[in-house]
């Protein structure tokens, strides 16, 4: 077998995916919590004001980073359900299930902080505009794959009819990425580029990019927590996992 998958099918086996996680999983919440700090001491002490929205636009540093978090959560759930599908690796049903949870939470905190936003600069907590509705879609196709997982006895079945699903619902993403392009709306246009500069104070953009680092750690180390759990929901009658019991609990097993 070629050596690289060799290692992916020895990395992606049970066991050896809940050890590695486990270990991986600390460094990855401290990581986040300490750029997070750095990223909102950044935000709402450093920064400048906006010409225009005063202090109100600071919000910005949670939104936008939580905004740009729920479409890669998707993005990520798909992936994992497409391999999933397609090869049957164990691994990639669970976590395209555990990521399912994490990127709903991103979701709703982009709505929430974006209503938030929005009164004060629209004069209305909501407004059926493109990018907010497509954002709302997203989330109940988070709730949708979630429900649909949790409806099946079947923990395999499960991951794969709502993979399925959640591959369905990647046509939302571009809509929810370009909607501001395609459409007429009162959200404002994209500020910050990959690809060429960006419309932002440069005392702005730090902390931005600062917390959109500490919000894409925050996510694997919750992935990852997720990730052992459903290791052991799936894997309950195998032996690695009585093994895993014994040690942890030796009172409750008689040890």
């Amino acid at each position: 077998m070629n050596p690289l998958l060799l290692w992916f099918h020895s990395f992606g086996a049970p066991p050896t995916a809940y050890r590695v996680a486990g270990k991986l999983a600390p460094w990855f919440f401290w990581s986040a919590g300490i750029l997070a700090a750095v990223a909102l001491y950044g935000g709402l002490v450093l920064a400048p004001r906006d010409y225009q929205q005063g202090d109100a636009y600071r919000i910005i540093f949670i939104h936008v980073p939580c905004a740009w978090m729920s479409l890669f959560a998707y993005f990520f759930m798909a992936a994992n359900a497409f391999i999933a599908l397609v090869w049957r690796i164990k691994l990639s049903e669970v976590l395209a299930m555990a990521s399912a949870p994490v990127g709903a939470a991103f979701t709703f905190v982009t709505l929430v902080t974006g209503s938030l936003w929005g009164k004060p600069m629209w004069g209305a907590w909501w407004t059926w505009d493109a990018r907010l509705t497509s954002e709302l879609v997203l989330l109940f196709l988070y709730f949708g794959v979630i429900g649909l997982h949790a409806a099946i006895e079947d923990r395999r079945q499960a991951a794969r009819a709502a993979g399925f699903l959640a591959l369905i619902g990647v046509i939302n993403l571009p809509i929810v990425h370009f909607s501001v392009n395609w459409w007429n709306t009162l959200h404002q246009a994209q500020t910050v580029r990959l690809m060429g500069p960006s419309k932002i104070d440069s005392g702005m953009l730090w902390p931005l990019l600062t917390m959109a680092l500490a919000t894409h750690l925050w996510f694997f180390g919750s992935l990852l927590v997720r990730t052992r759990v459903g290791l052991l929901e799936l894997e309950g009658g195998k032996d690695w996992v009585r093994t895993i019991a014994l040690a942890e609990h030796p009172a409750r097993t008689g040890g």
